[in-house]
């Protein structure tokens, strides 16, 4: 155990200490920092003032239009003419003329630099409203307060409940599940990969280099893969840790820099939940519903997301996950002479891997049906598969299970490769073929 010990630190400290460690744990952070930070400075600074003059061949029209925070609506006297003139002179940026008689719900938007997209969207969706109400008045002689005050009360809230084994409910958000899921998924598959590649590229480095022949006269083959396996999971751990930290970090300091406004979501008028209090479906749940808040104000009050669990989880998963992929790719490593012999052994063994990723939209439509279920108990597959599903809820004799098998497979893994590593890291120029891999594993 003090070799592997030893063999744990060497690689460890080699590792984190090199230029390329520090400068990708520093980097990854800020490059998602401006992945975050860039689309919305642009939509900020894209947003201009736009000005919109308006004329109404009916007079319907005119002084009905509501400014926005960047929309402004302008009603001057003059023909259509004239206004374009004026459009072209830069007095606005466009000129919405609304066609008389029968033709009054339609109408032409002159602009001489295009307007934002948004404009025409905006314009329509007040025309149509506007035009309604006085459908409403003229037609069918409806007060539009009482109207309105109908339309509010009439609005469904549909509050989504979970209820564990004992019949305890408790909201739930199923879009927030999905989500997560999805990027704690995306991330065990990336970071799998990414540090299990590395196992099997010091392997080669070492057997090219000949160094294995020294290091195996004090150290046991088995002895040297385990050493080297640990040391590069502590290396991801550690490098994962940090960047999380920083990221986490950054966030708080986005939404801090961020306006309110943007961060904040649309949610059930009060109304509504005052006016559902005499109804059969109990608002208890309902009620507690911030009317608006920020983004990671309403994942820790409104979802109740089981976070801690989900950390537990994932890291359980990406640890048991990577052992079983570096074993693998150890075993794969010491049986081939360079990288490029070992892509016929490496696809085989990453397809399951990368399997969950391609049902990904079966796994988001429904987490808990049978293929996903399968897939979140074979080792091979649930460290992806099972990740996505524990936000939307999984028995604890089914994640106990899933996490038994993983461990029972970690250690046949280890068995597996530890034979081959034992022959095959100092056998040269030879072509290994799968056959030839499974007498190394009976020998």
């Amino acid at each position: 155990m003090n070799k592997i010990g030893l063999i744990i630190s060497r690689e460890y400290f080699t590792r984190v200490t090199k230029k390329s460690f520090i400068i990708v744990t520093l980097l990854t952070p800020i490059l998602m920092a401006v992945l975050i930070m860039v689309p919305v400075i642009i939509a900020l600074n894209s947003e201009k003032e736009v000005k919109v003059f308006v004329t109404d061949e009916n007079d319907y029209f005119i002084n009905k239009f509501a400014d926005g925070k960047k929309v402004h609506f302008l009603y001057p006297n003059g023909d259509v003419e004239m206004l374009k003139q004026q459009c072209i002179a830069g007095e606005c940026d466009a000129v919405l003329q609304i066609l008389g008689g029968s033709q009054s719900n339609q109408a032409n938007l002159y602009f001489y630099e295009e307007p934002p997209m948004s404009l025409k969207g905006n314009i329509q969706e007040q025309m149509d409203k506007i035009n309604f109400d006085k459908t409403l008045i003229d037609t069918f002689r409806v007060d539009l307060k009482k109207y309105e005050q109908i339309k509010l009360t009439s609005q469904t809230l549909i509050a989504a409940l979970q209820i564990d084994e004992m019949g305890k409910a408790q909201a739930s958000s199923m879009e927030l599940n999905r989500i997560i899921g999805i990027i704690c998924g995306i991330m065990i598959c990336t970071f799998v990969f990414m540090y299990a590649s590395q196992v099997l590229r010091s392997v080669l480095e070492e057997k090219t280099n000949r160094i294995i022949e020294v290091i195996v006269s004090s150290v046991k083959p088995f002895q040297f893969m385990m050493g080297k396996i640990i040391g590069v999971a502590l290396v991801g751990i550690t490098q994962f840790a940090l960047q999380v930290g920083a990221i986490f970090i950054i966030l708080i300091a986005v939404q801090a820099f961020i306006p309110r406004t943007m961060l904040q979501s649309e949610m059930v008028p009060t109304e509504i939940v005052n006016n559902m209090s005499d109804n059969a479906f109990n608002v208890n749940v309902a009620s507690n519903i911030p009317q608006t808040n920020s983004i990671f104000n309403d994942i820790s009050t409104f979802y109740n997301f089981p976070f801690s669990t989900m950390i537990i989880c994932f890291l359980f998963y990406f640890i048991f996950g990577y052992l079983v992929y570096a074993s693998l790719f150890a075993g794969i490593g010491s049986a081939v002479d360079n990288e490029t012999d070992s892509q016929q052994f490496i696809l085989p063994v990453t397809i399951p891997l990368y399997l969950p990723l391609v049902l990904i939209s079966s796994m988001a439509n429904a987490p808990q049906n049978g293929i996903i279920w399968w897939l979140s108990m074979i080792p091979l597959t649930s460290p992806v598969a099972m990740i996505f599903r524990i936000p939307s809820g999984v028995p604890l004799w089914e994640l106990i299970t899933s996490m038994f098998l993983l461990v029972a497979f970690f250690v046949f893994c280890v068995w597996a490769s530890a034979k081959i590593y034992r022959t095959g890291i100092l056998m040269y120029g030879k072509k290994i073929t799968w056959r030839e891999l499974w007498k190394w594993i009976r020998y």
